[in-house]
């Protein structure tokens, strides 16, 4: 039974696996983006945006020794000090308007030839980029799983119409 198993365990062992998200993170940090697999890159995700978010946390704490807590905890993770460094020094800057979603995955077009495996882009996304705008999800949960009326309701008002022109002025 797998209850309680909420990971991806990519047909490796609990040590393998720890060691290859943490080669995959160090990458993602010192590249900003890398090709893998999409399994890979699906697992890769969670491990990578707690790593992002402990430093957006180090960076805020107003006593070093907080900081260096954080910076040491993600060391345990990735274990690659120029990575870590590089993320607690200068990409943690990058999301710091960001609440979370610091990676985009890119599903590719192609397939490996030795195996394949499903092709993926993980990248960390820009400072700058707004992503995808939400549907108003007032409007979507209402109109779910309920049968709409035989005549439908107007729920706007009508609009306000405009003063009808004078006699002898003309519209522009």
């Amino acid at each position: 039974m797998r209850h309680n198993k909420h990971h991806a365990s990519l047909g490796v062992t609990r040590e393998h696996r720890r060691a290859m998200l943490s080669n995959l993170a160090a990458s993602l940090i010192e590249h900003g983006r890398i090709e893998t697999t999409l399994t890979k890159a699906k697992a890769l995700r969670p491990f990578i945006e707690k790593a992002v978010t402990k430093a957006k946390h180090a960076a805020a704490k107003a006593e070093k020794k907080d900081a260096v807590h954080l910076r040491r905890l993600v060391l345990a993770d990735i274990r690659n000090e120029d990575a870590v460094t590089k993320l607690f020094n200068e990409l943690h800057q990058q999301f710091a308007q960001r609440a979370g979603g610091y990676t985009r995955i890119y599903k590719l077009g192609a397939r490996r030839i030795s195996d394949a495996a499903e092709m993926a882009l993980i990248e960390f996304v820009k400072a700058d980029d707004p992503g995808y705008k939400k549907s108003s999800g007032r409007r979507a949960a209402k109109g779910k799983g309920k049968a709409k009326a035989s005549a439908p309701a107007e729920t706007a008002a009508p609009a306000a119409e405009a003063p009808a022109p004078a006699a002898g002025e003309t519209k522009a």
